[in-house]
């Protein structure tokens, strides 16, 4: 599981790809990518607080866009940072996907998390899940 930035994508906004040997590896490594823009050290944030979350979307790529935008959320209505303790990731025959998992995070604190820039969103310019060689790949760029 990793994610690189690209500086090639959208100027006013953060890019950045992501990729893992299985859907929950690559979708955790996205919500790392977006803490990672949110808090300098994501090292930082305590596993304190449990949120669980349940997601149904028609697609991979939108159920990663809500994924995200789930943390964004919580970041935003309950002030805190989150990060999968476990995810799992499945569809049906209509091809409709669905994510259930465990967040775990803490409240923000200023005092203990450098913060860095405030994310409003995830867009859905140029956001891609796809089949690679090696697992699966997925590009995203965030609102900032």
């Amino acid at each position: 599981m990793s994610y690189q930035f690209r500086g090639d994508i959208a100027y006013s906004d953060i890019a950045f790809d992501a990729s893992g040997e299985t859907l929950e590896e690559l979708f955790s490594a996205a919500a790392e990518a977006t803490l990672k823009v949110m808090v300098e050290d994501p090292a930082t944030v305590r596993p304190t607080e449990e949120v669980q979350v349940s997601l149904a979307e028609e697609s991979l790529e939108m159920l990663l866009f809500e994924f995200l935008n789930e943390l964004i959320f919580y970041k935003d209505a309950r002030r805190l940072f989150l990060r999968p303790q476990s995810l799992e990731i499945g569809g049906d025959d209509g091809g409709a996907c669905q994510l259930q998992g465990t967040l775990t995070g803490e409240e923000i604190d200023p005092g203990r998390h450098q913060l860095d820039t405030d994310v409003k969103a995830v867009t859905m310019m140029r956001l891609s899940v796809r089949k690679a060689v090696e697992g699966w790949q997925a590009t995203v760029v965030l609102d900032v």
